[in-house]
């Protein structure tokens, strides 16, 4: 672990991560300046709480001198590595690292870490859940929304440490290293900021360049992305498959999910008893159930939580039953392949709403879906008229200002069997603060809808 007592550390980006992270450094003995775009007041009262903690603290920009000085840098996922900031750090040989990568210096307990353009967070919970039932001290952290600098020094040795990664903290790793690193799929994803599927796809395998002989990756073979990756396993591999047998692996035959990882094949519970919808979330619990497997966690205690996890708000989030009308939450859908899974999640035709701000996606990717399952798009946002031009000609398609005028339209297209989804395709920064905030106005518009008639009845709100 490098030390970092008496070094002069400035952080960059003071959201979640970067506060944990000077906090973290500042407890360790730490010189620590932190120095955000934004302004005082926007950032909040946590900024006075790392004064008071000896942090240095710059806020509405970075100064041309605040690199002086500095014998590392530390970055928030959501800076950009081509930021003038960091061309002027590299330049004069200052290392950069991500929040991620300096947080794991101090890991006792093992890490599982957990990256895929889509599943990483209810894989992550999932698996949280199941070392928590198993009677594992555990924290779940990363990208998920609570910093793996806030958590890493909270669980003992004998404890693990569950860890959601994206590909923005892996590209400034470089000694981080997880006991199991699982890879869910690589997909299409954040292609305005890594421009190709080639970077891409390699901020996603970083995830694996420190694991040694005595680590596991828990890779999905379904995923040829993914699948591509085994070459580079330098330890232990599982593969895990909804399709196909796996020696040593974990996969579903004759309606089952089977684990091979102990060399005899072990049933571990019937596929519709898993309480997640969809097939993309059966391959989710096959490496949630990989990974606990590699760490040494019961087979029953998988079993027990795969029958009870029903999923993650903004994420296949059942909101109600309306006139026989299922609406359904799907906020984080924020990539082209993310939307395929959740039109292949309900029977019945689909009232599909998506759009927002494009992060340069293949559209047409989802022609024939389009064409076979849904009854009607309903666009929004700066992404609605790109979306048109790809899918207009396949299905009834309407154009709208705001999300209330969608579900409003989508409620009078709808027939009883259908499902209005929520599932954009796209960010939510250009009418919504993120993802959370526009799948909570869905659903506070979707609660005020009155049925068709005074005698229609209204169930099964809540979650599925």
């Amino acid at each position: 672990m490098p030390t970092v007592d008496g070094k002069n550390i400035l952080v960059l980006g003071l959201a979640r991560s970067g506060i944990a992270a000077a906090r973290l450094l500042r407890e360790e003995g730490a010189a620590v300046r932190g120095s955000d775009q934004r302004s005082e007041k926007d950032l909040g009262p946590q900024i006075e709480k790392l004064r008071r903690l000896g942090v240095e603290v710059e806020t509405g920009g970075h100064s041309s001198g605040i690199l002086r000085g500095a014998d590392l840098v530390v970055i928030s996922p959501g800076i950009p590595g081509e930021a003038p900031i960091l061309k002027q750090a590299r330049a004069s040989g200052i290392p950069v690292y991500s929040e991620l990568e300096v947080a794991s210096w101090w890991a006792r307990a093992p890490m599982v870490a957990v990256t895929g353009s889509n599943g990483k967070t209810t894989t992550t919970t999932l698996l949280g859940r199941i070392f928590q039932r198993a009677g594992r001290p555990c924290r779940v952290a990363g990208n998920i929304g609570f910093p793996l600098s806030a958590a890493v020094r909270d669980v003992p040795p004998e404890g693990v440490l569950v860890v959601e990664v994206s590909s923005f903290q892996l590209e400034n790793i470089e000694t981080f290293r997880p006991r199991v690193g699982v890879i869910l799929n690589i997909t299409p994803d954040h292609l305005d900021r890594h421009r190709t599927m080639e970077a891409y796809a390699h901020a996603k395998a970083r995830l694996l360049m420190n694991q040694t002989a005595g680590d596991t990756a828990v890779l999905n073979h379904d995923d040829p992305r993914t699948a591509a990756l085994e070459h580079q396993v330098k330890g232990a591999l599982v593969s895990f498959s909804i399709h196909q047998w796996m020696e040593g692996g974990v996969f579903v035959q004759d309606g089952q999910i089977v684990s091979a990882l102990s060399g005899a094949e072990q049933k571990v519970l019937e596929v519709d008893r898993v309480a997640l919808p969809g097939p993309h979330n059966l391959s989710n619990a096959l490496a949630a159930v990989a990974a606990a497997r590699v760490l040494g966690v019961d087979l029953s205690a998988c079993a027990r939580e795969l029958t009870e996890f029903k999923g993650l708000a903004h994420r296949l989030e059942q909101v109600r039953i309306l006139d026989q009308v299922r609406y359904v939450n799907d906020s984080k859908a924020t990539n082209v392949e993310a939307v395929e899974q959740a039109l292949l999640s309900y029977p019945g035709k689909i009232l599909l709403i998506a759009g927002g701000r494009d992060k340069d996606a293949d559209f047409s990717r989802l022609n024939q879906h389009i064409r076979q399952r849904v009854r009607g798009l309903i666009l929004l946002g700066e992404a609605r008229e790109k979306m048109e031009h790809a899918w207009g000609a396949l299905t009834d398609t309407n154009l709208v200002e705001n999300l209330q005028e969608a579900v409003r339209l989508a409620q009078q297209k709808a027939r009883p069997g259908d499902t209005v989804l929520l599932s954009p395709a796209c960010a939510s920064f250009d009418m919504f603060r993120d993802f959370e905030d526009r799948g909570d106005t869905f659903k506070k518009i979707v609660e005020q809808l009155t049925a068709a008639n005074e005698n229609a009845t209204i169930t099964e709100r809540g979650s599925s």
